[in-house]
């Protein structure tokens, strides 16, 4: 069984070495050729000098080099350290200066991007190497620029470095609520377990084919590779750039599983899909789908599963709906995954009764090891917990910072984020349940409510939305709709209509940070 989380790839291999593991632009690559290339990026590192522990970030689009150079650097005895594609010069140069990173894998167009290995030697000089996909060999303020053909040919006859499950496999960052990315510590301990359980409750198989369309650094998207590993499955890797290239691809491709965050989900439900014969499961993280999303998603592929799911990245992934419970209880996120124990406390860490609002707290082997260079921050969130008195020594748990529900029956129903919850006259207004009311008249085809400052009730919502199939939303229409399904305090005080799709993050999904900064102001002439 799998402790390492580059045993996935092995232990595939030896199973089925000839079945395909990677599909990259029409090209396969069967498992016994990831795992001897992931051995040659492996010996590759080590010629640069890799030390047990020394971080590799990888500054990749979806490709075969950034699953190589991450499962690679685990198979070294280093910790991989995976940068989102859409980052910007000054969020790669603070990854790359915080986590210490000694080996950069990129490409030659990224580079240049970066405005050339100058920029990134003075922020970053901790920085040793930097193995290029495209480039020519160089060096440069003491960091050593290696072709990727080269670096792969390298042959290097250091030892790999002994790890176990407890050790460090990864950090993947992720905002932060300064604006600064932070980076989650995850062991191989964590991802194996994680990709264990996901493959199981979505009963994955050889037989699968998963299209990867994710960004490899989001923990959601790094799971389409270790679940499809972990089950011996076909990863089909694309970088999309519009969602209408999906629907096409899934058919094209035979994909069975596909992964997404709800505005891509929103958009998927407008479109018209093609008769999708193989596609066996929809899997829905990083946000409650609206239900009118779901049922349009439903009616277009009427014999494909949908999981609604719920993770954070400091616990890789918490909870999960069986297909089989949508009808009853669509808006739950479900009970807890497999070997996993999800919570519901009050902030002394009593535990909440059927219904009553709490924090949830996830227990178990997915918590992560806390945040890398944030001892303080760490301790805020990760937190012991005892189960029994009798034990002198207490576990880890993540306080995941959003609030839950629980009923009778152990189900979990998703409120909202800590730092997103609107306190507006005296009330607690939850942006999902305006967003919900919003998506349900039809009219729009993104929405997120917002909390904005204002002189008198602390808080009023604003509403930013988008209209449907590129047509001109009617604002008058929305506030009168709004009116008739939404109780006085949860009304929007201010409709802000866009002609283009909202706003997004690096990881897909609405980027509210950027939209509260930009309504911040809105209400400031009434404080005069």
């Amino acid at each position: 069984m799998a402790i390492l989380v580059q045993d996935l790839i092995a232990e595939a291999a030896q199973r089925a070495p000839l079945a395909p593991a990677l599909r990259y632009q029409g090209v396969d690559m069967n498992y016994e050729n990831l795992a001897l290339r992931m051995d040659a990026v492996a010996r590759g590192l080590l010629a640069l000098g890799l030390q047990r522990e020394d971080r590799v970030a990888v500054y990749l689009e979806k490709r075969e080099e950034a699953v190589l150079a991450m499962f690679g650097a685990a198979a070294a005895g280093g910790v991989f350290v995976p940068l989102n594609p859409l980052f910007k010069p000054g969020q790669v140069a603070h990854v790359v200066g915080d986590c210490g990173a000694r080996i950069l894998v990129t490409s030659a167009e990224r580079l240049d991007g970066l405005g050339g290995l100058g920029e990134l030697a003075r922020h970053c000089p901790q920085l040793r190497a930097i193995v290029v996909a495209g480039g020519e060999a160089a060096h440069h303020d003491g960091v050593r620029l290696v072709p990727w053909s080269e670096f792969v040919r390298a042959g290097g006859c250091g030892t790999v470095h002994r790890r176990i499950e407890s050790d460090i496999a990864a950090i993947l960052y992720t905002s932060g609520s300064t604006g600064r990315p932070k980076g989650v510590v995850l062991s191989h301990r964590n991802l194996v377990a994680g990709a264990l359980s996901v493959a199981g409750y979505l009963e994955n198989s050889a037989a699968d084919r998963i299209l990867a369309v994710l960004p490899l650094s989001f923990d959601y998207g790094l799971s389409q590779l270790t679940t499809a590993f972990a089950s011996g499955a076909c990863v089909v890797l694309m970088n999309h750039l519009f969602a209408r290239d999906i629907p096409e691809m899934v058919e094209s491709e035979r994909i069975t599983g596909l992964a997404g965050v709800p505005p891509l989900w929103i958009q998927l439900a407008q479109l018209s899909w093609p008769r999708v014969s193989a596609l066996r499961y929809l899997t829905n993280s990083g946000g409650a789908m609206p239900r009118a999303t779901l049922t349009s998603l439903r009616r277009s592929l009427p014999h494909t599963h949908v999981y609604l799911m719920y993770g954070l990245t400091e616990a890789f992934r918490s909870t999960y709906l069986a297909h089989q419970y949508l009808d009853a209880r669509p808006d739950s996120i479900g009970k807890a995954i497999p070997n996993a124990e999800v919570m519901v406390l009050r902030p002394d860490g009593s535990e909440c009764d059927p219904h009553e609002p709490g924090e949830l707290v996830h227990r178990g082997p997915l918590v992560a090891l806390g945040y890398w260079n944030d001892p303080e921050r760490t301790r805020e969130r990760f937190k012991p917990f005892a189960r029994s008195a009798a034990l002198p020594l207490a576990e880890n748990v993540v306080w995941s910072g959003d609030t839950v529900r629980r009923d009778e029956e152990g189900y979990l129903y998703f409120i909202g984020r800590g730092d997103d919850m609107i306190k507006t006259a005296g009330y607690r207004v939850s942006p999902s349940e305006v967003e919900e009311v919003v998506y349900a008249t039809g009219l729009v085809a993104e929405a997120a409510a917002i909390g904005v400052r204002h002189p008198v009730q602390g808080q009023v919502i604003a509403l930013v939305a988008s209209g449907r199939d590129g047509q001109a939303l009617d604002g008058a229409a929305l506030s009168a709709a709004c009116r008739q399904a939404l109780p006085a305090y949860m009304l929007p005080a201010w409709i802000d209509v866009r002609a283009m799709a909202l706003p997004r993050n690096p990881n897909g999904k609405i980027d509210r940070r950027l939209l509260a900064d930009e309504l911040a102001d809105l209400f400031a002439q009434a404080a005069s």
